[in-house]
C-alpha cells in the first residue's frame, strides 16, 4: 500500500503531489493493476488534509484512467505505467542511494542535491555536455 507525504514548500498543489506519488508508484511498479489505493478516510488522517483535496486527486487519475473506483468498496488501479526497465530498478536504487551517502557526506542538503540532479537531468535530455 502507497503512503502519501506532501511538501508544503513545493509550490506543487496538495491535491497533484497525491496524484503524481500514484503515478511515481505506478511507474516503479510499487502499484499494479487491481491494487487498492489509500481510502480518502486514510489519506485525510495520515496527511492531515481535507477530504476534497484527495478527491480531487483521485479524480484526477480516474480522468487519466489509471483509476476507477467502486462504490462501497474504494478506488483501484485499472492499469500500470511499469515498462520492461522495472527490472533494472531496484539496482539502480541501491546505487542511487550509495550516490546520496556520498553527497551528503560532501555537504549537501536536499535541496541541493535535487538542484544537482534537476540539472543533469536537464542536461541529459537536452543532449549538453
Amino acid at each position: 500500500m502507497i503512503e502519501f507525504s506532501l511538501d508544503s514548500r513545493s509550490g506543487v498543489a496538495p491535491y497533484l503531489q497525491v496524484a503524481q506519488q500514484v503515478r511515481q508508484a505506478l511507474r516503479l511498479g510499487l502499484l499494479r493493476e487491481g491494487d487498492q489505493l489509500p481510502t480518502v478516510k486514510d489519506v485525510v488522517s495520515s496527511l492531515a488534509i481535507n477530504p476534497n483535496t484527495v478527491l480531487k486527486a483521485y479524480r484526477e487519475l480516474e480522468h487519466a484512467r489509471l483509476a476507477a473506483p467502486r462504490p462501497g468498496v474504494g478506488t483501484f488501479v485499472t492499469r500500470s505505467l511499469a515498462t520492461e526497465s522495472v527490472a533494472a530498478i531496484e539496482p539502480l536504487r541501491r546505487e542511487l542511494r550509495s550516490w546520496l551517502a556520498k553527497a551528503r557526506s560532501a555537504g549537501l542538503d536536499d535541496e541541493a542535491v535535487e538542484a544537482l540532479f534537476a540539472t543533469v537531468l536537464r542536461a541529459e535530455t537536452e543532449g549538453v555536455a
